[in-house]
């Protein structure tokens, strides 16, 4: 039953998620290591600001499941790895899913299970990588009872602005979305739009299935703030902030602002007052 384990990802409060990713050692990017070079230092960090889930990769999973207590965050699973972050694309693209990755999930007690659909500029076979990825995991999924989110993202032409920054096109973003959702998403791990204002519409696209809303690159506190607070007026179940967190100068301090926009509908202003 897939809702038992959804209950542990949203939090009871709000009946959203506030999901820091720090899985971005998974792909091979050096920039992506600051602020979690100690992993184990990271996990303290977060652990002691509270979030709803922490999303980890297969090999730095134990780490967070080796705390005892009942009331650190849930574990989401990175199940897939890829290689198409770079400034410098190599010649051959691959998104590769970890062997078995609903069984691994089950043994780390994970809530929740992640795999990209990427969409990006002249490179079909990667989508078609991603589509099969989500193919595979989806009936194991369903038979244990395990949360799938899906995460689409659109890409800019890399010569354009080199890898991981988001395409914010809702005319592009919104068929992605629904791509996933057509192909069996619990969960959704989308875009943010451009304008901010229009996120409504991803949330409908999605129908039923909730929508978290993922960070992007390093932005300013203000446009953090500001952007999450609009968002959740615009019905998203939850935001997925990975650099905007692990990379603040203060982190715990990041989080709890947010959680308090996320959880409580605090206003962009008076959530800034956790960062003083």
């Amino acid at each position: 039953m897939k809702s038992a384990r959804q209950n542990r990802l949203f939090n009871p409060k709000s009946n959203r998620c506030f999901d820091v990713a720090v899985d971005h050692g998974f792909f091979n990017e050096h920039d992506f290591l600051c602020g979690i070079e100690n992993i184990g230092k990271a996990l303290a960090t977060l652990l002691a600001a509270g979030p709803d889930a922490i999303q980890l990769t297969i090999g730095q999973a134990p780490i967070l499941q080796a705390i005892p207590g009942r009331q650190k965050p849930s574990l989401v699973l990175r199940t897939d790895v890829a290689n198409v972050y770079g400034r410098e694309l190599p010649r051959v693209l691959f998104s590769r899913m970890i062997r078995n990755p609903v069984e691994q999930a089950l043994r780390l007690d994970a809530t929740c299970v992640v795999v990209n659909l990427f969409q990006i500029p002249n490179r079909p076979e990667v989508t078609d990588q991603c589509i099969q990825n989500i193919l595979e995991i989806k009936p194991d999924c369903d038979r244990y009872g395990m949360p799938l989110m899906v995460e689409p993202l659109v890409f800019q032409p890399n010569e354009k602005s080199g890898g991981y920054m988001v395409d914010g096109d809702a005319k592009k973003i919104l068929p992605l979305v629904r791509q996933a959702v057509e192909l069996g998403a619990d969960i959704i791990k989308a875009d943010p739009t451009a304008d901010v204002n229009v996120y409504h519409k991803v949330v409908e696209i999605a129908g039923r299935i909730p929508v978290l809303v993922r960070g992007g690159g390093r932005a300013s506190d203000e446009e953090i703030l500001q952007r999450t607070e609009a968002l959740i007026k615009q019905g998203v179940a939850g935001i997925v902030y990975g650099r905007n967190v692990i990379q603040h100068p203060n982190p715990s301090g990041m989080i709890k602002a947010l959680m308090a926009i996320v959880h409580d509908e605090a206003s962009a202003i008076s959530a800034a007052q956790f960062l003083k």
